[in-house]
């Protein structure tokens, strides 16, 4: 937990640094992947110090965002095509049968994946690096699986920039108040909606 706390509290420094922007686009972009901290620690008080230029930090989030999970789909594949020959040849068999089913599923169902990707980019539960990489082992087609994560991801930011710029410091105060509620709400429809997808036909 202190490991968090500090990370936490050094993203909050970064936030008021003379190089603000370039750590922003920094954390956005390894956030996408690895790095467990979400752009909105630093996104808050940039926003709140310089409320017109909230949509300006919030697009520049966003687009680190887009590159970084552009890293994270690319080791997503790679990690599983490396690992797997490491694999004993049961556990290949039944990996390769899960990510076949799951392909199928999402030839089958394909609006319920983009709604289940676009869920899992806007809401803070699921870190962003487990969707990154998991449509990068599933083989997510990458331009659709790029729309989802600009949509979901969007709209965290935007809602935030905007949220800003009307309230102020009270937005903030807004989110954490209702963070919690925000992120199971939307873990429950994601889970209704990979469930509907999975649900045997």
């Amino acid at each position: 937990m202190r490991l968090f706390g500090a990370l936490y509290t050094r993203a909050l420094v970064w936030a008021r640094a003379p190089l603000a922007v370039h750590y922003l686009c920094a954390l956005s972009f390894v956030e996408a992947f690895i790095f467990p901290i979400m752009p909105e620690v630093m996104l808050a008080p940039m926003m709140m110090g310089k409320r017109h230029k909230a949509f300006f930090y919030a697009n520049m989030s966003l687009l680190f965002s887009l590159l970084g999970s552009l890293v994270g789909y690319a080791l997503g594949h790679w990690a599983y095509e490396g690992v797997r020959p490491l694999l004993s040849v049961h556990m290949q068999q039944v990996i390769t049968t899960w990510v076949g089913n799951l392909r199928i599923d999402m030839s089958q169902h394909w609006l319920a994946m983009w709604a289940a990707l676009m869920l899992a980019a806007l809401q803070p539960v699921i870190p962003m690096k487990f969707v990154t990489w998991a449509a990068g082992i599933v083989g997510v087609p990458i331009l659709p699986f790029l729309a989802c994560i600009a949509l979901g991801r969007g709209k965290r930011v935007w809602l935030l920039a905007l949220l800003i710029r009307l309230f102020g410091e009270r937005a903030e105060h807004i989110l954490h108040r209702h963070i919690e509620w925000i992120g199971w709400v939307a873990l429950a429809l994601l889970g209704l909606t990979l469930a509907w997808w999975l649900w045997p036909r």
